[in-house]
């Protein structure tokens, strides 16, 4: 069985956003937001399912043909969603499943291609998590502290995330930094072994991720490694509402 046939892909998915409430539901092109994402993931597998605390958005999955699970509404991240969506799903289909994906409910314009670079890491059976990183096309983006930096070894796997640049350039005009070397942006997907995903939600923060506020710090400093898969695609996500009118004006 190909790995992707044996992968669930999971897509958390709140109403109660501080910056943008609803916006799972926001419409984009005739369809909701959450819809876009489910079906750019359901090109890859057979077993896509939405994990949401309200009644709302998983009512508007359905509607769509979509699968949901209704998940807590106390948990502390979308991986937390997840982990409780994987149980119930494995317990309601009673299969077991290889990868677990992680895919943002707010990244409409993902392609199914970046997806499946993430589930081939796990062909490499020491691989524990993957995510996927860009090369920054633009110096001053590389400052910017809301673009996430990583720097990974030469077997791909992560060595740190950071807000601030990554690497320093010793005696390098800012605006050379670019030209210097390439910096990669974190694109933020991810996939796990369903093992290490139960084991990752029950360590506490630490404190580079209180320091960075990025939450896979937190596996790193535990000693898990994160495999890095370089992708090309531009990646959109929409935090605000104010992103969206962006993403209506340049359509």
């Amino acid at each position: 069985m190909a790995i992707e046939e044996n992968s669930l892909i999971l897509i958390p998915a709140r109403y109660a956003s501080t910056r943008f409430p609803g916006k799972p539901l926001v419409d984009i092109a005739g369809k909701p937001m959450i819809q876009h994402v489910y079906e750019k993931a359901a090109v890859v597998s057979d077993h896509v399912y939405v994990a949401t605390d309200d009644k709302r958005i998983y009512d508007a999955v359905l509607a769509f043909g979509g699968c949901a699970v209704m998940t807590s509404d106390a948990h502390r991240s979308g991986t937390d969603r997840c982990y409780e969506a994987y149980t119930k799903v494995k317990e309601m289909l009673q299969c077991n499943f290889d990868v677990v994906v992680n895919v943002q409910g707010d990244e409409p314009f993902i392609i199914p291609e970046q997806i499946e670079s993430l589930i081939a890491c796990f062909e490499d059976t020491a691989v524990q998590i993957a995510t996927l990183a860009k090369p920054f096309e633009k110096n001053d983006e590389i400052f910017d502290p809301n673009k996430v930096k990583v720097v990974f070894s030469a077997n791909h796997t992560a060595l740190y995330f950071s807000r601030n640049p990554i690497p320093y350039c010793r005696g390098v005009e800012r605006e050379d930094w670019l030209a210097k070397i390439p910096f990669y942006k974190h694109v933020g997907m991810y996939a796990y072994r369903p093992e290490i995903l139960k084991a990752v939600t029950s360590i506490p923060q630490g404190v580079l991720e209180q320091a960075e506020s990025l939450e896979q710090l937190r596996w790193l400093e535990n000693g898990y490694t994160i495999a890095v898969s370089i992708t090309n695609h531009e990646s959109i996500g929409i935090d605000t509402p104010e992103d969206l009118e962006k993403i209506k004006t340049n359509s």
